[in-house]
């Protein structure tokens, strides 16, 4: 797929269920993930969360009116790197009938020019490391395994706290 075949935009409260639709599209998604209809009320709300934040977007990509892919851009200060700015790429999924047809590339190139556009010093993401599809794929734009992530899964009963 060309470039020319895909619109990118940012996601709309209506655009909830295709966007969690694709989180699901995968074996680890899959688990994660709600799909029941309606959507649990926790999407919309988290989805209300980073609308409304200038600093965060969601995007879709579509091609022929459908939405074939996401992901979510966050544009982080910092004070190393003399104050620099960093784009984060979160949650990155192209529909399971589109993929190996370059709209994960086209995403990921269209992101990056958004990060120098904003003038932004580095671009990051993270990607499950039972994920090595996608860890060959990252490597092949450019990417660079260069800091091992670590994170710390908080669960329990207790009612979620929103910022």
């Amino acid at each position: 797929m060309s470039d020319a075949d895909l619109r990118y935009r940012q996601a709309t409260r209506d655009d909830v269920p295709a966007v969690v639709a694709l989180l699901a599209d995968d074996a680890l998604g899959a688990r994660r993930e709600d799909v029941r209809d309606p959507l649990p009320q926790a999407y919309y709300d988290a989805f209300e969360a980073i609308d409304q934040e200038r600093h965060h977007t969601l995007i879709v990509a579509e091609s022929g009116g459908s939405i074939v892919g996401t992901m979510q851009l966050s544009f982080l200060p910092y004070l190393t790197y003399r104050g620099g700015w960093r784009m984060q790429i979160e949650a990155v999924r192209v529909s399971g009938g589109q993929r190996g047809k370059g709209v994960g590339e086209s995403m990921l190139r269209w992101a990056i020019g958004r990060a120098r556009e904003q003038g932004c010093h580095l671009v990051q993401l993270t990607t499950d490391k039972t994920r090595p599809d996608a860890l060959r794929f990252y490597e092949r734009l450019g990417f660079r395994a260069s800091h091992e992530g670590m994170k710390l899964h908080l669960t329990g009963d207790a009612p979620q706290k929103r910022i």
